[in-house]
């Protein structure tokens, strides 16, 4: 049948009803919490990006973040909107005041879009604005005005306040983490010398900016003290640590580019050239860049970045009349970090060791990797643990961020995800076997034991993290003790040599469930002990109660709903406050009186704290 194409097909939407069709090309994913960059989080990041600005421009060092349970609140004390505009600036498009680039010259937020689709996506958005003792107050639902009061009298202090809740039928089953808010808060107020930010009564506060960054996130000791430099729209900091990979930290306005973009690039290239020249030694950019923890934030005039959600700077320019970033970077860290090593000769000195350390292990296992390589090569070839998906994950590109491998042990287990997968999207390594404990050992391992060189090898991560093939790395076992052992043996072995993985947030846990409650007419999958006596309190006592003990016996017309848009994630998380060599030390080290005392101390408690 032919399709009708005339003036009726050509159709106008409101503002709102866009983004609510449309909400990727507005906030990115949508997702349900368990990552942190879904959408819930950018909702509130929309919001917060605002005070920041408005602190950035001198007004305002406080702001205060609620969480409670779906209600998020956000209270600043900057200038506060001007009331006749209020309406505008929160439900008419491409409003705003960041257009004039003398009222925020350096801000994060630049189109007038960001409020409004916090707006249209929430099912309850409230917003006041205080400002010279009078106060203006609207709400909306789904970005539809339901009220409207006068302005009047107050006596709170200037600023603005949002209340919003995102629309359950567009974020479905979501749920807030608060180590991903808290972590976003901490990088805020990094960015923001002498801002105070609290959230749920917790106040966050930094002095020494991307200092304290590292020294919050470095989870052993630095290898040399950190080198901090700072001049004018610039400031950076670097050091070393033991673990293997680079860690970096990436900042435009305040906003964290995850994604990075010609900053970091700029960064990456100006450590190693001025290091080179420095030692006068032409050292490969691997030996200088192992182990490296740093961070860079810039301030850039109408900033570009290439989505919406401002995770990776594609700026080429500082501003209309400035430098290139990848000069204006480069000049600086050439200048200030050789002038700070020529300073400072016992940090060059134990830098140059690092350095050089490095340079010895990577020779030493580079007979080593080009036989795994070829091994691991031959072995993709005849498909042997691997069955891929057609898409892979490219940071450089949107829409392909569903794109995950499950990491599974046993041919059933990964028969069934096989059987059950989108061939999209979704690949499946299966493991032979409990996996070897990498705790103590070095990178060696990671090539002469053919399990997990062919793991690297199917997530293309043997060169860079950046080369990652999947979004979601998830580990599928068993929910019984062996199923869980092997789930740690798994994450040691990235803790150990690619924490890159866990710290970027690519690293699951997949959720089945344990029960099956069903009767004639309905069928419920229980993950919890709770759940099942729910299940049997809805279905009746009478209902059939299957217990699964593994992923092999769930059936793959079974499993497709455990692994399709309702899946069930938990996100492998690195506490900031946690030490990953104590921690590995603790579990998987050969400490077993210590561990099978915390065991008994911690196996019997009470019902209300389960």
């Amino acid at each position: 049948m032919t399709q009708t194409y005339d003036e009726g097909s050509i159709k106008t939407l409101d503002w709102q009803e866009h983004i609510r069709r449309r909400p990727g090309m507005y906030i990115g994913k949508l997702g349900d919490g368990s990552a942190s960059d879904d959408g819930i989080y950018v909702l509130l990041k929309e919001v917060v990006d605002n005070s920041i600005d408005e602190f950035m421009m001198g007004n305002g060092k406080k702001i205060e973040i609620r969480v409670s349970n779906e209600r998020v609140t956000v209270r600043d004390y900057g200038r506060g909107i001007p009331l006749g505009k209020l309406k505008d600036a929160s439900s008419k498009m491409n409003t705003g005041a960041k257009y004039d680039s003398e009222v925020f010259k350096k801000s994060v937020g630049l189109n007038g879009v960001g409020i409004k689709a916090v707006n249209a996506l929430s099912s309850y958005f409230q917003i006041k604005s205080f400002r010279e003792g009078e106060v203006k107050e609207l709400e909306f639902s789904e970005g539809n005005l339901q009220r409207e009061m006068d302005v009047v009298p107050t006596n709170e202090p200037n600023g603005t306040y949002v209340c919003f809740t995102p629309d359950a039928s567009v974020f479905k089953n979501y749920h807030f983490i608060d180590d991903y808010v808290v972590n976003m808060v901490k990088n805020y107020t990094f960015l923001n010398a002498g801002l105070t930010i609290e959230f749920n009564g917790e106040r966050y506060y930094s002095r020494n900016g991307l200092r304290d960054l590292l020294e919050e996130n470095m989870e052993s000791e630095p290898l040399y003290p950190i080198i901090h430099l700072k001049n004018g729209d610039i400031e950076i900091a670097i050091t070393h640590g033991n673990q293997y990979g680079e860690d970096y930290y990436s900042f435009v306005n305040g906003q964290h580019t995850t994604q990075g973009g010609t900053h970091l690039m700029a960064f990456r290239e100006a450590i190693v050239k001025t290091i080179r020249d420095f030692y006068k030694k032409d050292y490969d950019p691997s030996d200088i860049r192992a182990s490296i923890v740093a961070a860079i934030s810039i301030k850039v005039e109408e900033p570009v970045f290439e989505s919406q959600t401002k995770t990776k700077l594609g700026s080429k320019d500082i501003g209309p009349n400035g430098p290139t970033v990848r000069n204006y970077v480069q000049n600086f860290v050439q200048k200030e970090l050789d002038n700070f090593l020529h300073k400072n000769p016992e940090v060059a000195d134990m830098l140059h060791r690092r350095i050089q350390e490095s340079e010895r292990e990577r020779k030493a296992i580079s007979g080593i990797q080009k036989l795994a390589k070829q091994r691991a090569k031959k072995a993709n070839l005849h498909n042997r643990k691997l069955r891929d998906c057609r898409i892979h994950f490219d940071s450089n590109k949107e829409g392909c961020e569903n794109t995950s491998i499950f990491i599974t042990e046993g041919d059933s287990a990964s028969g069934s995800i096989t059987k059950s997968r989108d061939v999209n999207t979704q690949a499946v390594f299966s493991l032979k076997g409990k996996p070897l404990n990498t705790f103590g050992l070095t990178k060696k391992v990671v090539y002469e034991n053919e399990e997990f060189n062919l793991l690297q090898a199917a997530l293309n991560i043997e060169e860079s993290m950046d080369d990652l093939r999947y979004n979601k790395v998830i580990i599928a076992t068993d929910a019984d003790v062996d199923g869980m052992h092997i789930r740690l043996l798994l994450i040691t072995f990235f803790l150990q040599f690619f924490p890159e993985l866990i710290r970027k947030g690519h690293l699951y846990i997949l959720q089945t469930p344990l029960f099956r409650v069903r009767n004639k007419k309905r069928t419920l999958y229980c993950y919890t002990e709770e759940e099942r006596l729910a299940a049997i309190s809805e279905l009746g006592k009478t209902a059939e109660i299957t217990r699964f003990k593994g992923l092999g016996e769930i059936s793959p017309d079974e499993f497709k709903n455990f692994i399709g848009p309702d899946i069930r994630l938990e996100p492998v998380l690195m506490k900031k406050h946690e030490s990953v060599p104590q921690m590995l030390e603790f579990y998987m080290g050969k400490n077993t009186p210590e561990r099978q005392d915390f065991i008994i101390d911690n196996l019997y408690v009470e019902k209300d704290e389960i």
